[in-house]
């Protein structure tokens, strides 16, 4: 996506060969004329695949996954990183570990908004290794919900995250690939 690409290069900031920073207009500050545009992408890319629910975890996959909601009519389901002392015993969690953060978290989902029927797009902010999409796809896939989709808005396609969930059988569709991070200059992967 040509507008996300552009706004990486003004605004992105390569702090090390493997972390970007974007929270100028994705995640501490939010862009949301570009967070509409990238709903309305996702929502086009994956129109043929009759999707019931779109599933982030919360907090910067947020935005865009409203976008991609609302365009797509469809309800979305936010993923917690933490327990909440409200949430009852109807909940189903799954460990992951956050690469950016070198912690990991119990990712939680209340199964009453995810059930058999669903046929699930997830979005997220980043995909490196690709450990937050696949916790997803473990709570996702317990409430025996399909995941038709994953949807990422800058992928780095020089950690392995991408080949991981292809090789299990998800298709997964990057907005911005980024080939590399050296020497803090931003490097997106030709598309092919």
């Amino acid at each position: 996506m040509r507008e996300l690409k552009e706004r990486i290069l003004k605004d992105g900031q390569a702090l090390n060969e493997a972390v970007l920073k974007v929270d100028s207009f994705i995640n501490h500050q939010v862009d949301p004329k570009l967070m509409e545009n990238i709903g309305n992408t996702f929502a086009e890319k994956f129109s043929n695949d009759r999707i019931t629910k779109v599933v982030t975890i919360e907090s910067s996959g947020i935005a865009p996954s409203v976008f991609t909601a609302k365009a797509m009519g469809v309800d979305l389901v936010i993923l917690k990183k933490s327990t909440s002392k409200i949430l009852d015993d109807n909940i189903v969690q799954t460990k992951v570990a956050s690469f950016t953060k070198g912690t990991e978290y119990q990712l939680t989902l209340n199964k009453r908004y995810i059930n058999a029927e669903d046929r699930v797009l997830i979005i997220d902010d980043f995909l490196a290794q690709g450990e937050a999409a696949q916790g997803a796809i473990r709570l996702i896939e317990a409430q025996g919900a399909e995941v038709v989709g994953i949807g990422i808005l800058i992928e780095k396609a020089f950690q392995p995250g991408n080949k991981a969930l292809r090789d299990k059988g998800y298709p997964v569709y990057s907005l911005a690939r980024i080939k590399s991070l050296s020497n803090g200059h931003i490097e997106f992967l030709e598309e092919e």
